[in-house]
Order: C-alpha cells, then structure tokens, then sequence
C-alpha cells in the first residue's frame, strides 16, 4: 500500500525534506486536527487597510492572546480556520500544479513553496480580489514564514499594500499534536 503525500510534499517535492522536523510534522497532518498555541496580532495601519483586512477576514484590531486552529487536511485542499483572540479567520488552501492557491475572503493568492533555512516560505506569485488580476504594482508584499523545533510551529505573517500599509501582521505558535512524534 502507498502513502499518501500530503498537498505540501505534493508541491514542493525532494524540497519537502530539506524542511525542519516540526514543519514537516505539521504539514503531514491529514484528517481533522484542533491545534492550540499563542499569538499576537497587529492592527491594520489605516482606514483603508482596515476595510481590505474585513474583506479579507484577517485580524482587524492589535491582540495577543491563545490561538486555536482547526485544520481539515486532505491530499488535494485543506481547510485553516484560525480563532484569534478577537475574531476568526477561515481559508481554503489548494494545490494548483507546482503552487498553492489560497481563497482568503474576497482574494485569492497563489504562493510557490520555498526551503529557507528548514523552515518554510510562502512567495506570492498572482493575486486576484474580487475575481480581478492585481497588476504587479499594486501587488501587496507578503511575508509568510514557518519554522519550529521540538512539538511547536512558529509562525509569522504580514502584508502590506503600496499606498495603503499594513493589512494583516501576526505572529505565534502552535503545539503540534503529541501522536505525531513517535
């Protein structure tokens, strides 16, 4: 019988194993899993940056707080919801040939996966909002970052669009399941 790869290792290949432990770890859940850890979030920058972040469902006030993350992963998509202190984020996250595609709210995002140092970088490739092409101008830049050691993922994510600031900035941790050391 042949192991099924997860949408991570589908993507990324021989690349998948140059990644640390925990983010492999993380990226081999499959199925349903409720994972717990702590975050902290900044608040958009300014008005308009406030409304791009409700349309994207992205943390819309400063926190920090305990984080819970309901992930449902299946070899081809997988589902995030993310429950911040003040309020919560869902996206649907698909593989579409060598890249990952992200439905955030009115956008979607298309990342190549790239090994950095074991850990693991999300690039921005294309973004449409509302269904239309963002030319590469006004393209927001993103930091997507993962890494760990032992049972716990660290994370850190910002984005900010030219002329507008900050969208969304957070940063945290989550415990990786026990089981998923052995």
């Amino acid at each position: 019988m042949t192991a099924i790869t997860s949408m991570y290792e589908q993507v990324m290949g021989a690349e998948f194993s140059t990644l640390g432990a925990a983010v492999q770890r993380f990226h081999r859940l499959a199925g349903r899993h409720e994972l717990h850890g702590w975050v902290e979030t900044l608040a958009p920058q300014s008005w308009p940056a406030r409304l791009l972040a409700w349309c994207l469902g992205t943390p819309t006030q400063a926190s920090q707080g305990p984080i819970r993350f309901e992930l449902h992963a299946q070899p081809d998509h997988e589902t995030w919801t993310r429950f911040f202190p003040t309020q919560t984020m869902r996206s649907r996250l698909q593989r579409r040939g060598g890249d990952i595609v992200e439905s955030l709210g009115a956008a979607r995002l298309t990342f190549a996966l790239l090994a950095r140092e074991q850990g693991l970088v999300m690039r921005l490739q294309q973004l449409h909002f509302l269904g239309i092409r963002c030319p590469a101008w006004l393209a927001p830049r993103i930091v997507a970052e993962e890494s760990g050691e032992g049972g716990q993922l660290q994370f850190r994510v910002a984005a900010s669009v030219p002329f507008v600031g900050v969208v969304a900035s957070y940063r945290g941790h989550l415990i990786l399941p026990a089981q998923e050391f052995a």
